[in-house]
């Protein structure tokens, strides 16, 4: 029987780019071998507060490229094996934490309004998770990707502001990428300050360097 849903993506993928994303073979959306590339390798880190993380894949190879078209091209269809890998990682934080809360790092108003679209949000949904936005953003930061590790907490110190909770609840964080943990510690901070208990965190990769030699693959 055909999968529908599957053809539609190949239909859009023929039309939208015509290339798989991971390896550039024509007519395709994702080829059967990076498609392959996309199941779960949990990978455990810690952000420089303490804070346990869960990614569910390196940021490299395939899941970067993936990744990164659906940030700078608009590439969503892209978003369905990616948020099926980000589902994985977080059932096994949410098997703990079965009654938390599953909050977004807040996207900034110019990175939404170039998307359209906030990209933790959106891989959150394709991974069948609620997202509960208790996070904003106070004020602008500077694009991180160029900055050391103390700059990076320096940018995003004070950055989010979390509604106060009614009652204290759980609450796991989620992101798309993790390079130094700085932003997830600072919705940590705002979390915590409104009356929440964060347990850990949960994203989509983490960047190489925070994965040298604490990757765990699934057999």
């Amino acid at each position: 029987m055909v999968d529908l849903t599957v053809l539609a993506d190949e239909i859009a993928a023929f039309v939208l780019s015509g290339c798989c994303a991971g390896c550039d073979a024509p007519g395709t959306l994702l080829c059967d071998g990076c498609r392959a590339e996309l199941v779960a390798r949990p990978v455990h880190l810690e952000t420089p507060a303490g804070m346990p993380v869960l990614a569910a894949l390196p940021f490299r190879g395939v899941a970067a490229r993936c990744l990164r078209r659906v940030k700078e091209d608009g590439e969503t269809l892209l978003a369905r094996p990616l948020g099926a890998a980000l589902a994985e990682a977080a059932a096994l934080v949410l098997a703990d934490h079965p009654e938390a809360l599953t909050v977004p790092v807040p996207t900034g108003t110019a990175a939404f309004r170039r998307r359209g679209y906030r990209v933790p949000e959106l891989l959150m949904r394709r991974a069948g998770l609620a997202t509960v936005r208790m996070l904003t953003q106070t004020r602008r930061t500077a694009d991180q990707r160029e900055l050391d590790i103390l700059q990076r907490r320096q940018n995003v110190a004070g950055s989010m502001r979390a509604r106060h909770a009614r009652a204290a609840r759980d609450v796991v964080l989620f992101d798309d990428v993790v390079t130094t943990g700085a932003t997830l510690d600072e919705g940590a901070r705002a979390l915590t300050a409104a009356g929440f208990r964060v347990c850990g965190a949960v994203a989509l990769a983490a960047t190489p360097k925070r994965t040298e030699s604490r990757e765990t693959h699934h057999e």
